[in-house]
């Protein structure tokens, strides 16, 4: 929602429904599990017309210190859900959501399957296939491999649903 060509009262408006966007989004990433302060973070990076907003830009939409930025940035960038750029012609960081963030986010958490997946096995060649815990983390193994062997297909599906649906990579 972009607030050039509106008048006070309009641009008034539009960024109490983003703010109130930012805060609902957010609490249902809470709900699902991400911290608070990433997470309002990563919905105020949503909701910008342009993907990308400064830190002072962020901490000023979202009321928040320039340490509370920093700290849920780290947390998003290395969940892949935000990149930092450079800001042309200046020193300061830019932080962006890609329109294609989920699928980023997602498609680099194999590593970690595959980490989860090692201990999984290691656990039942620990505790015996034959014990109910070892049946139990067997088990869990096989979900994970399964929802392994699906996701590469999921994720090509999604890349051409994607296309149909006239989305691109901006």
């Amino acid at each position: 929602m972009g607030t050039q060509g509106m008048d006070e009262t309009q641009a008034r408006a539009a960024e109490e429904a983003r703010s109130r966007f930012v805060e609902r989004f957010a609490a249902q990433l809470v709900e699902a599990g991400m911290a608070r302060m990433p997470a309002r973070i990563f919905a105020a990076l949503l909701a910008s017309d342009s993907g990308a907003l400064t830190s002072a830009e962020l901490g000023k939409q979202l009321q928040v210190s320039p340490a509370a930025v920093s700290g849920a940035v780290r947390y998003l960038t290395q969940q892949h859900m935000v990149t930092r750029e450079r800001e042309p012609g200046t020193r300061r960081d830019l932080f962006r959501v890609h329109s294609n963030q989920w699928y980023e986010a997602l498609a680099n958490r194999d590593s970690i399957m595959k980490r989860w997946e090692d201990a999984l096995r290691e656990g039942v060649d620990n505790l015996g296939a034959d014990t109910p815990a070892g049946r139990r983390i067997a088990e869990t193994l096989a979900f994970f491999e399964f929802v392994q062997s699906e996701f590469d297909g999921l994720l090509e599906r999604w890349r051409a649903h994607r296309k149909t649906l006239g989305f691109s990579d901006g």
